[in-house]
């Protein structure tokens, strides 16, 4: 199934198919296409087993296609050197891969020391990344195994964005850590990406992680056979199979209200009623569904700033439901 670019593609899966031999059901990728814009969070989820894995590997050719063209910003992978192109990408991956006997400077320094970067270009960018992710400076010259969970895949991640790849591939990367530092390292990526702007193929088992993370996603099913690609918003209004529609799950009307911001709906007009809960217009239609139901109230005065914009009600909230189902 061949699928268009979403603007000018950075990452381009032409007709792609890998078979194992210890497979018999079939091949693990059979005749995948898609392209990945530049600058987007493309996110590959799909049940176990589906190919999604393989998919991006194939894409820094840790695994080989056998079938297909790859081509990374306009240049074949498979007529590249494997540890050029993959110096030239960014990997994070669920266990972070981090060496335990190198230091926390050392192991994020590791692809501009192999590219021959001068020592204070590096000691600067380790310092720069190390802002950027939130870890202090004291953190430098410990090792991985006095780290936390979350500090360790934050140093994978640093690790990945040192030498300023235009690129990256990201395999389960919060999967290890605990829901609540799972959600802060999300938070905390999604804004870096902001001002970053990678083009990130993003592999999840975790059909909310992938809601909240991509710009795209691509559903998969067993053979990578591409169920649907799209925006999070577009595949939750109308999943485009029964396997689509299964996957995303009965409650994909809540999961829209994520999406949503208070702004883009129409209000009922201000109450003089104190007790409601205020919930700021930027905020999304879950937030503020949490928060009047947290309340025990019927609706939600919604606010820019000092300023009543209106109310939000629980019948409204359904109808938005209704309307994502």
């Amino acid at each position: 199934m061949s699928v268009g670019g979403h603007g000018s593609a950075m990452i381009s899966l032409r007709n792609v198919t890998k078979r194992f031999r210890s497979q018999d059901a079939g091949a693990a990728v059979d005749d995948l296409s898609l392209d990945v814009a530049g600058g987007e969070i493309v996110v590959l989820v799909g049940p176990s087993g589906c190919g999604k894995t393989t998919t991006m590997r194939m894409i820094n050719r840790l695994i080989e296609p056998d079938a297909g063209t790859i081509e990374v910003d306009g240049r074949n992978v498979l007529e590249q050197d494997p540890d050029e192109l993959r110096r030239r990408i960014g990997y994070v991956i669920q266990t972070i891969g981090l060496m335990p006997h190198r230091t926390v400077e050392q192991n994020v320094g590791t692809v501009p020391w192999l590219l021959g970067w001068e020592k204070p270009r590096i000691q600067a960018r380790v310092r720069e990344l190390a802002s950027q992710l939130r870890l202090d400076d004291e953190l430098l010259s410990r090792y991985p195994s006095e780290l936390s969970g979350g500090q360790r895949q934050r140093v994978g991640v640093a690790r990945a964005l040192a030498a300023d790849p235009p690129v990256m591939l990201m395999d389960e990367p919060f999967a290890a850590v605990d829901p609540i530092v799972r959600a802060v390292l999300q938070d905390q990526f999604l804004e870096l990406q902001r001002s970053l702007k990678k083009t990130i193929v993003f592999v999840t088992h975790d059909i909310d992680e992938a809601i909240k993370m991509a710009d795209r996603i691509a559903i998969l099913n067993l053979g990578a056979h591409l169920e649907q690609f799209d925006t999070p918003a577009e595949i939750l209004r109308e999943p485009a199979s029964p396997f689509v529609e299964e996957f995303v799950g009965a409650e994909r009307g809540l999961k829209r209200l994520a999406l949503t911001p208070v702004s883009s709906i129409d209000l009922d007009p201000p109450r003089a009623d104190g007790s409601l809960p205020r919930v700021a217009a930027g905020d999304s239609l879950r937030f503020a569904l949490d928060a009047i139901v947290t309340a025990g109230a019927d609706a939600a005065s919604i606010v820019d700033g000092d300023r009543s914009l209106g109310v939000l009600t629980l019948a409204r909230l359904g109808r938005e439901i209704e309307a994502g189902t």
